[in-house]
């Protein structure tokens, strides 16, 4: 019998999981079938009822995005160390009546760093814009990958702060900043863009001088091409510059393995629905 997962969110048209999932299903030779759910929003514990009627038709597993992140945590029987951290999560097993979930968002922005873009992490300077979900999913994954120093920047320091308390001790050097104090930080060897300002065409608030010419900027957003982000990082001189389409690959890569037990290869997809940064 053919194994059914889906992607659950709202809105859920622009999607891309299910091009993605097909293609590592063709590749792995699994028998599955993935499809996209706009999940409703409301009445309250509408979102928990869709997700229990998906497993009572034979679903298997779920990717969860946007606005439904928080209360697939909630509704959890088991998280992992990661969807905890994050206190959201973007894949859920259904195994024996229980759900698990499990936050891949950071494991696999780090992959796409660390190896298909060649940055590993270990005794660099890395600066994380934003203290939301999305630097919330990547901070365990950065600071287990062993920089030498990590800030998070944030409008209100207060939040960055206590993010970094949730992880020192852990390996690394984590800092809390304002965006006016990144004037005296110096270059950074990685500079990651985890806030929601390119999704409205806004720049966050940091001097070029965070970013160094040899080093990587990293745009969160993906398909939308040379974001304020990218362009401000490209202006001060840096030569590598990319979005967020490798680690939406590798997320997904991620919950596949973790769903099915088989590794599909990333390279092919990646390369497909890279959008060119200009």
């Amino acid at each position: 019998m053919t194994d059914r997962y889906a992607v659950i969110g709202n809105p859920i048209g622009h999607t891309k999981s299910p091009l993605i999932h097909g293609q590592f299903a063709q590749q792995t030779e699994q028998d599955l079938r993935y499809i996209a759910i706009e999940g409703p929003r409301e009445p309250e514990g509408a979102f928990a009822e869709a997700v229990r009627s998906f497993i009572a038709e034979g679903g298997k597993g779920l990717n969860v995005t946007a606005p439904f992140k928080l209360q697939a945590f909630a509704m959890a029987d088991e998280s992992s160390d990661r969807a905890r951290m994050a206190g959201a999560v973007n894949a859920l097993k259904f195994v024996d009546g229980r759900i698990l979930a499990e936050n891949f968002d950071g494991i696999g922005l780090l992959r796409d760093i660390a190896v298909n873009l060649s940055r590993p992490l270990v005794g660099r300077r890395v600066l994380l814009l934003g203290a939301g979900g999305a630097a919330r999913g990547a901070l365990l994954p950065f600071v287990e990958a062993g920089p030498k120093e990590l800030v998070i920047a944030n409008r209100s320091v207060a939040k960055a702060q206590a993010l970094a308390e949730q992880v020192n001790g852990k390996g690394s050097v984590v800092r809390a900043c304002s965006y006016p104090g990144l004037a005296g930080e110096g270059a950074f060897d990685l500079v990651v863009n985890a806030t929601s300002a390119s999704l409205t065409g806004a720049l966050p608030p940091v001097p070029a001088t965070v970013f160094d010419a040899e080093g990587l900027a990293y745009e969160l957003a993906y398909g939308k091409g040379l974001t304020p982000f990218l362009r401000l990082a490209r202006d001060a001189g840096v030569r590598q510059l990319a979005d967020g389409v490798g680690m939406l690959v590798e997320q997904a890569a991620e919950a596949f393995e973790w769903w099915r037990g088989v590794r599909p290869p990333t390279r092919g997809v990646i390369e497909q629905l890279t959008v060119p940064l200009q």
